[in-house]
């Protein structure tokens, strides 16, 4: 590939970056100007209430970034805690479930019993 040829090419893209952008920034503002709850009335306005959705994140989380937070919302210790949250509710709901085995094997022992009498 010649040069002029590469250059050309890294234009191409630049260009359908800025395209792309543009459209988004366009996406951002028109959902912006939403009101809550217009996101059912068709897809332009879920994608332009979408879009809005998702700008308010991105500034949220530039701003937790800039402030040094090491870990944003969801990272990997809120993860965690969520996962030990769920291994205790597991662990609760074999408990009740070998309860409930136990009383219905006894229930089953006891059925054995009455029918051989």
């Amino acid at each position: 590939m010649a040069e002029d040829q590469f250059i050309r090419f890294l234009a191409a893209w630049a260009l359908v970056h800025e395209t792309a952008d543009e459209g988004w920034k366009a996406a951002v503002a028109r959902g912006a100007g939403q009101e809550t709850g217009s996101m059912g009335a068709g897809p332009e306005a879920f994608v332009d209430g979408l879009s809005a959705m998702v700008a308010e994140e991105k500034e949220r989380l530039k701003a937790s970034l800039a402030a040094g937070e090491v870990e944003p919302a969801g990272s990997k210790a809120g993860l965690e805690s969520k996962l030990d949250d769920l291994l205790f509710e597991v662990g609760e709901l074999r408990g009740r479930l070998e309860s409930m085995q136990t009383t219905l094997d006894a229930v089953l022992a006891e059925a054995a019993e009455s029918g051989e009498k």
